[in-house]
């Protein structure tokens, strides 16, 4: 089996390679080659040491020709423009988000009609395709009928792929899978421009013992997952049955619903109070407006059908991230 992983450069991209690689197989098939792209070069050794890794460095969507020489039987479509950088520069959005996932699709129907058989893409669509318009309100709790309603041109862009997503499987020109991620805390590494990289930040920086702002209320309710848990979703997703998955539309990953105080306080519990008193507020009302405009509360029948739940609680996500990443004297 031959997989391809966009974005592979990034925390998502580079633990869903590390944990393919460790598994050795996906979908009941040994994989034989992982090629990873991305805009900048992956930095784990190990990774880059293994024989079946090919890595592409460049502009996605400048790279699919060349990528697409190399027919690929699983595609991982992480790669993104988010939410911050989205709403600051439009035609980047577009660029990153639309247009490379359009050429994408096409040249995995390219693949499809000279083969015969149906690729499978599985892509990473996003909470942010949900939010409260005048006509629409926004339920008090997502469930899998909700129907999105984009407030954000992040937003937006993840909602309209997953519509082509839909159509080509429904064609049958691939066997598509979509899910929506809650919002990943923590995430190892340097700030993001997604807009809620502080749900990260108030965590991992005063870990480190550097100070953070936290832009929104303390009052403010968001829906979480930790890493281990995106990861176990998306391979999930990738490998279930299309009966399993009951349907073409995208599914919604597990949520831990928390505030941002419960946050802080988990952080304070586990670590005590030198280190949460390191995050201080200062209001961002462009930040606040768009992680408002996010849902934090799910029914997520159908992926508890797949065996997937949401992390116990915040504390636990804090003490994974400190076993795997944190260098910390407490």
């Amino acid at each position: 089996m031959n997989v391809l992983i966009t974005g592979a450069a990034g925390f998502l991209g580079n633990q869903l390679a590390q944990t393919l690689l460790e598994h050795g197989h996906l979908c009941g098939a040994e994989i034989k080659s992982l090629t990873l792209t991305d805009r900048v070069a992956s930095t784990n050794v190990a990774l880059l040491a293994d024989q079946r890794v090919r890595v592409h460095t460049g502009d996605l969507l400048d790279a699919l020709p060349a990528l697409f020489e190399y027919s690929f039987d699983v595609v991982f479509h992480l790669a993104s423009a988010v939410s911050g950088e989205c709403e600051a520069d439009f035609s980047l959005g577009l660029r990153a988000n639309l247009a490379t996932t359009e050429t994408l699709l096409a040249h995995l129907r390219t693949q499809s009609e000279r083969s015969g058989q149906a690729p499978r893409l599985f892509f990473s669509s996003s909470v942010a395709v949900f939010g409260s318009d005048v006509g629409i309100a926004m339920p008090a709790v997502i469930s899998d009928e909700t129907l999105p309603v984009p407030q954000s041109s992040y937003g937006i862009h993840k909602f309209m792929c997953e519509q082509l997503i839909a159509d080509y499987t429904r064609k049958g020109i691939i066997d598509g899978r979509v899910a929506r991620l809650m919002t990943v805390s923590v995430r190892p590494g340097r700030p993001n421009g997604a807009a809620s990289g502080f749900l990260s930040g108030i965590v991992r920086e005063p870990l480190a013992g550097i100070s953070a702002i936290c832009p929104v209320e303390p009052s403010t309710m968001v829906a979480l997952a930790s890493p281990q848990n995106t990861i176990a979703g998306i391979l999930s997703v990738t490998q279930a049955s299309s009966e399993a998955l009951a349907g073409r539309t995208a599914i919604n990953l597990p949520a831990l619903t928390v505030s941002v105080a419960q946050m802080i306080q988990a952080l304070r519990d586990v670590t005590g109070d030198e280190v949460a008193d390191l995050i201080r507020f200062e209001p961002d009302a462009s930040v606040a407006r768009l992680i408002c405009s996010w849902p934090a509360h799910f029914d997520c029948r159908r992926t508890k059908a797949l065996g997937l739940f949401a992390d116990s609680s915040y504390e636990s996500v804090i003490e994974q991230y400190i076993e795997a990443h944190a260098k910390i004297t407490m």
